[in-house]
């Protein structure tokens, strides 16, 4: 190994302790909240607990599992992450496959379209009203079809497909008698699996955490997704258990646990895939940095 000088040994000591600074603040957060959901809510409000859990208690979490709402929130939130998900994967690679293709005649103006949409949108009321006249209000498909597809994935999935399937390969199949859209099924998505599963990332991710949709949508409380249900309880304090009883400091304390456990059964999921699929993270930002 070849030694290092004394300005390189500064550099390396200087990026580790800034590496465990941006740890420690990342991990801090969820360490608290996690802690502060199986603490006495106290020692929470009072600032006594602020890493390690005190007085441990489970009373926030069995106020959640008793909670219709919520349950039903999960159960719609997957409905609505699966659906949405799949929705999103066929429409973007109908999208970017096309787009990648030297023999598609007017791709170039077509990607301007496109493209034009990431900068400019209608806004919120023309397309609530769209949505109004399409009949879809208060239905799960104001939820799905709006956002079917992403430009930014487009161009990522477009680019993985010029990049990593020779055009060798295609033309092979295509002088074999393949059909385009043989080609597709049998030759261009069987390569794809990689940018696939990071399609299926982001979008489900993007579902899972989304409320402001199901906000504007959605009146019937029997079709709201999780996250609606926790921003009650963390911006509007409207949980039924609260409601029935009056307004005290039990009340208080009460909510603080709910809160945080809230918090931590809404992300679980999250928490559990996320060390196990980051590499498909980390590829999905790097493949579209390829070329263009």
């Amino acid at each position: 190994m070849l030694k290092q000088s004394f300005g390189d040994r500064m550099v390396g000591i200087s990026f580790a302790v800034m590496l465990t600074l941006i740890t420690l603040t990342v991990l801090y957060p969820l360490i608290f909240v996690l802690s502060a959901s199986v603490s006495n809510p106290e020692h929470v409000v009072t600032g006594r607990m602020w890493l390690y859990p005190i007085e441990f208690t489970w009373d926030g979490y069995n106020k959640i599992f008793h909670n219709r709402d919520i349950l039903a929130g999960y159960g719609n939130t997957i409905i609505y992450t699966l659906v949405g998900t799949s929705i999103n994967l066929v429409m973007t690679v109908l999208a970017a496959y096309p787009l990648s293709r030297k023999d598609f005649a007017g791709r170039g103006i077509i990607t301007t379209f496109i493209v034009f949409t990431m900068f400019f949108s209608g806004g919120l009321i023309p397309t609530y009203l769209l949505i109004k006249k399409l009949h879809m209000i208060n239905t799960m498909w104001a939820l799905v079809i709006p956002g079917a597809v992403s430009v930014w994935n487009i161009i990522i999935m477009r680019t993985f497909f010029q990049s990593s399937i020779p055009i060798e390969v295609q033309e092979s199949a295509a002088i074999d008698g393949c059909s385009n859209r043989q080609l597709l099924v049998r030759i261009v998505i069987p390569l794809s699996m990689p940018i696939l599963a990071v399609m299926v990332l982001f979008y489900s991710v993007g579902h899972w955490n989304s409320y402001f949709n199901a906000l504007i949508y959605l009146s019937d409380r029997h079709k709201f997704p999780l996250q609606l249900f926790l921003r009650e309880i963390l911006v509007q304090e409207d949980m039924s258990e609260m409601q029935q009883s009056s307004f005290t400091v039990k009340n208080i304390l009460q909510k603080e646990t709910i809160k945080y456990a809230a918090i931590i059964v809404a992300n679980l999921p999250i928490f559990m895939l996320y060390p196990f699929l980051q590499k498909y993270f980390v590829k999905g930002m790097l493949v579209g940095a390829i070329k263009g």
